[in-house]
């Protein structure tokens, strides 16, 4: 056999490989079970979803969650409205913790959270102004946002999108390096508090308001 011949051989896994392999199959597969069990059971409170990187998602851990969730039913009380931009897993959050006289929805273009019915309405930054459902100019009492990515090109239509839905408050999460337009576009001041993910991220991140706030 040549070596050319032997080149154009598929490469073999190693039974090590082939193993961790199924295992991950095996639970993706399972995760799958759970999600669908979940939703029949009308039980979507405890649904995980996997973070989905070609989407740039990074989940809040959970102190983080539970901070900003307090934060945003603090600025509202407890009949106010609060749109949560590209953040579900805040979303996640007050829908376990925000009185059944408060709302909260979720903006967001990754269509599996559709499975919060409602609540969910599809949004694609690169349409800043289209939604999945009617929402009324200035219909919510706070925006939250978190954008997808770390650009002018995603932050200026994300501005755009809070402006049009806050009757005043935002809360804004994002990478440290974008508080000069974050201020230009918003009028938002970084808090102390420092937003943490469920993983550790290359890129520093702060919390940014434009009211006073319990994180300065």
């Amino acid at each position: 056999m040549s070596d050319c011949e032997a080149d154009d051989d598929p490469q073999q896994l190693s039974a090590a490989t082939l193993a961790a392999l199924q295992e991950f199959y095996a639970e993706q597969a399972d995760r799958r079970q759970q999600l669908q069990d979940a939703i029949q059971r009308h039980d979507v409170g405890k649904v995980v979803l996997e973070e989905d990187w070609n989407l740039s998602q990074f989940w809040y851990s959970d102190d983080t969650a539970t901070v900003l969730a307090k934060e945003a039913l603090d600025a509202v009380g407890p009949r106010g409205s609060i749109a949560c931009l590209s953040c579900p897993t805040l979303y996640k959050k007050l829908r376990q913790v925000k009185p059944d006289t408060g709302r909260a929805v979720l903006l967001e273009f990754d269509q599996r959270f559709d499975i919060y019915g409602e609540d969910f309405v599809f949004y694609d930054f690169n349409n800043p102004l289209e939604f999945s459902q009617l929402l009324q100019e200035k219909s919510f009492d706070i925006v939250v946002a978190d954008p997808p990515y770390l650009s002018e090109d995603c932050l200026t239509p994300v501005a755009e999108t809070i402006r049009f839905l806050t009757t005043g408050k935002i809360m804004l999460c994002t990478g440290t390096k974008m508080e000069d337009l974050a201020w230009t576009l918003l009028g938002v001041k970084p808090c102390a508090f420092k937003p943490q993910h469920t993983r550790n991220l290359g890129n520093k991140f702060s919390c940014y308001v434009n009211y006073n706030s319990g994180l300065s």
